[in-house]
């Protein structure tokens, strides 16, 4: 029963439904895919035995007319979501032996939605890095090429979904880690609105920037998985407690002639030929439908990079603060408390997330707090700013996700900063808080491209039907490793 990992979601659930195949048939094919790729790395805790008997459980549901939205799909979850008595690590030494008291509202919400749980992805440690060569369970390689990085921090997830590992999966994007690995993969992965999203039971790296959301073949995958995600729980002081919208029904509105901004010398910003074909291209393509383009001045975009790499490193000092040997988690053998403090937590983190811990301690001490930190939120407002009025003028932003295509791996010793670059067309909408979306726009030499929508708050019904209509004419996200 291989050709099932094969099929979409939409025929996945057709055939579901109509009896042509079980679930239990499509959670052993995914099983076997797993074990047959293992080699990829995608995953580090993989539920054999629980998904086959919840698969078991589903096509009884659907045997007596009770199936749930996505009853009897297999989903992985990034490993930054906890479970209930499952080992939740967050790609890091420091977890490796924590198991959850309690779960994630997201695992929550799909679990009840009918999703089976097959495992859990691997990811760059803490959610920090753009390879996923940063997690202690080994670098996660992309099906389409195995020389070159998936992109992070989802690697695991998005590598999942395009090698056929599961139908769809979840993910968390900070700084662009969902679509980043969207784009290095070719599938279609979408950042919702701060807030959209309930982040309760989602281990914290970023806090005002980290958002949970779906990673998927295609725009249709992920706006049912979106629309079992999207909810308010007042678990999460941040999340928004606008009514949910059905993402799913939103994919056949008519939202007209749209007006789409396109970014003054976008040449000029290091991104690849290639890349750049692929957008103008895209363009083309968009103008085909109906759409119309507006030039924006954005010359603050080179800041947001500089304001992220201060906020995040930050934040993430303080968040990870709690990791200190103590409740949970890694513990060293010491003589003292302040030796066990030292050593637990040098074994624990990696080099990256110790970095990043160090900059964020820095720029957060006295004396240095006004000079980098507080600046860094006043340029912060500043692109916020830009983009509330870049919406007084168009419908959405249209641009590329990533300057170039997947690349070698171990890039991050070779050039340091060309691996922080890798973000700057994606933190833009992480500092505003805007929802975005990453689509597979293009090929060459083999690899995919991305292309990169973002709407005004809470657009995401928008973001989805225009990916869709895009998709029903192209059929890049159709490809296969």
């Amino acid at each position: 029963m291989s050709e099932l990992i094969n099929l979409s979601l939409t025929d996945q659930i057709l055939g579901l439904g109509d009896k042509s195949f079980s679930s239990k048939e499509i959670t052993g094919a995914y099983l076997n895919e797993i074990k047959k790729k293992e080699s990829l790395n995608c995953f580090i805790s993989v539920f054999e035995e629980e998904s086959e008997e919840k698969a078991l459980i589903a096509d009884e549901n659907i045997a007596k007319n009770k199936a749930r939205p996505l009853e009897g799909i297999p989903i992985a979850h990034k490993d930054i979501f906890c479970i209930k008595d499952k080992k939740t690590t967050c790609g890091s030494k420091m977890l490796s032996n924590f198991i959850s008291p309690y779960s994630s509202e997201v695992f929550s919400k799909l679990d009840s939605a009918g999703a089976i749980t097959i495992g859990k992805t691997n990811m760059d440690e803490f959610a920090m890095g753009s390879s996923n060569e940063t997690s202690f369970y080994g670098n996660v390689l992309n099906p389409i090429n195995e020389k070159l990085s998936p992109g992070g921090s989802s690697g695991g997830s998005a590598a999942a979904v395009r090698a056929n590992l599961c139908s769809f999966a979840t993910a968390t994007d900070t700084g662009g880690s969902i679509r980043q690995p969207a784009s290095f993969c070719g599938v279609t992965g979408i950042k919702p609105t701060y807030g959209r999203v309930s982040r309760w039971g989602m281990i914290a790296f970023c806090s005002s920037m980290d958002q949970a959301g779906p990673l998927a073949r295609d725009a249709f995958a992920c706006s049912a998985l979106l629309n079992a995600m999207a909810s308010y729980d007042e678990k999460d002081s941040t999340c928004s407690k606008r009514e949910s919208i059905d993402y799913e029904t939103g994919l056949n509105k008519d939202f007209g002639k749209l007006k789409i901004g396109i970014l003054k010398g976008i040449e000029n910003l290091g991104i690849s030929e290639e890349v750049l074909k692929a957008y103008e291209s895209s363009k083309k393509i968009l103008e085909q439908l109906g759409h119309s383009f507006v030039e924006l001045d954005f010359t603050e975009l080179s800041s947001g990079i500089c304001s992220y790499y201060v906020i995040a490193p930050a934040e993430c000092s303080s968040n990870l603060s709690r990791f200190d040997g103590i409740k949970y988690g890694h513990r060293s053998e010491a003589k003292n408390i302040s030796e066990l403090y030292l050593k637990t937590r040098a074994e624990g983190f990696g080099d990256e997330v110790q970095k990043r811990i160090l900059i964020g301690s820095y720029v957060l001490s006295a004396g240095f707090y006004d000079a980098y930190y507080r600046k860094a939120q006043k340029v912060r407002r500043m692109i916020k700013s830009k983009f509330d009025e870049f919406f007084k003028d168009v419908d959405l932003v249209f641009l590329p996700t990533t300057l170039d295509q997947a690349f070698e791996m171990n890039r991050e010793s070779s050039d340091p900063n060309r691996m922080y670059k890798e973000d700057l067309l994606t933190i833009p909408a992480n500092l505003a808080g805007l929802p975005a979306i990453s689509f597979p726009n293009g090929l060459k030499n083999n690899l995919p491209i991305g292309g990169q929508l973002i709407a005004n708050y809470f657009g995401e019904d928008l973001l989805l039907n225009t990916t869709n209509k895009f998709q029903e004419v192209t059929d890049w996200h159709k490809m296969t490793p």
